[in-house]
């Protein structure tokens, strides 16, 4: 194992990156294996950056922290406002807040199929497996002596939906979602305000949540989210085609972090956050994105951030104060 030192000189004569001798804490802080290593490719080990200075690197690790400390707050946020509105919906559909009625009544998604088809028996498996991840969530938390599920199990009652919501993952609750019926899709979406035109199923907020939860566990876990390396699933067309229209852009790609923010801010504003708070969030990503742009060179920085983010944020400003 290197010593800090060591890894300097390791640096300068393995990699050629100059490395200043008073910057042993700051190599020591972002950490040679987290911060070196997991900054010096994009998205795929084989698209490596040149650094010529460990200065680049502290700059990258700076703005990916940045937009970690950006978009934490946003994504819990949206997490709650969420699990909130269906929690609404599902109320109001099964008249009542047990799982098992609940299930009976609303989670119903795969008789939207033919019966007997492969689409109805992959959509029912689902359903059984939901089943088996709720009870897996509420035994972990139960195990974990976390205070909102001992309460009900302690006292022998029921766990209504809003405690088991708690329990459940954001790909669970994705999950739960997906399985439930017509009915908690379309009143969701219409809490939500979504344009009907562009949702006539209600299944766009499904493909929400899918989105912001790969980007959501990234930042909770600290790993790196600068380039988008955390997607586990490719972004759904119809999510794509309605970010466009309704923000007025073109070539939308979720390769770019940028496509994250105008996704939140498009929820937000939809969830009735303030035209100021909005703006708040996409001025501050500007801000660290044009720091960046000082301490990268152009290609590096458009490998990161694509061409057409000061297009799509100037449209994007637009929309809030349209909206």
């Amino acid at each position: 194992m290197l010593s800090i030192n060591q890894l300097m000189k390791y640096l300068r004569a393995h990699h050629h990156i100059a490395v200043k001798s008073n910057q042993a804490q700051a190599l020591r802080n972002i950490g040679y294996y987290h911060g070196f290593k997991g900054y010096r490719f994009i998205r795929t080990p084989n698209q490596r950056i040149a650094f010529s200075s460990l200065d680049e690197v502290i700059a990258l690790n700076k703005f990916d922290m940045q937009l970690k400390a950006i978009f934490y707050p946003k994504v819990m946020f949206i997490e709650n406002a969420l699990k909130s509105y269906v929690i609404e919906a599902v109320l109001k559909d099964s008249k009542s807040e047990t799982l098992d009625a609940i299930f009976e009544k609303s989670i119903t998604d795969y008789k939207s199929y033919t019966r007997g088809s492969s689409q109805y028996h992959k959509q029912y498996a689902k359903r059984m497996t939901l089943k088996g991840k709720i009870n897996s969530a509420l035994l972990r938390d139960y195990s974990n002596e976390r205070q909102v599920v001992n309460h009900f199990f302690d006292s022998d009652r029921p766990i209504p939906i809003w405690a088991i919501f708690e329990s459940l993952t954001l790909g669970e609750f994705g999950t739960f979602f997906s399985c439930a019926s017509s009915n908690i899709k379309l009143s969701t979406s219409s809490i939500l305000k979504l344009p009907r035109n562009l949702d006539a199923d209600g299944k766009i907020t499904e493909y929400i949540i899918y989105t912001i939860k790969d980007l959501r566990n990234a930042v909770a876990h600290n790993n790196t989210i600068f380039d988008t390396r955390f997607q586990t699933n490719s972004i759904n067309h119809r999510l794509l085609s309605l970010l466009e229209t309704e923000i007025g852009i073109s070539g939308l790609d979720f390769k770019y972090i940028e496509a994250y923010v105008i996704l939140i801010t498009y929820v937000l504003r939809k969830m009735g956050v303030t035209k100021t708070e909005c703006k708040q969030f996409i001025n501050s990503f500007a801000d660290c994105t044009n720091e960046l742009r000082v301490q990268m060179s152009p290609n590096v920085c458009n490998q990161i951030l694509g061409t057409q983010q000061r297009t799509h944020l100037l449209k994007l400003q637009e929309f809030i104060i349209n909206s």
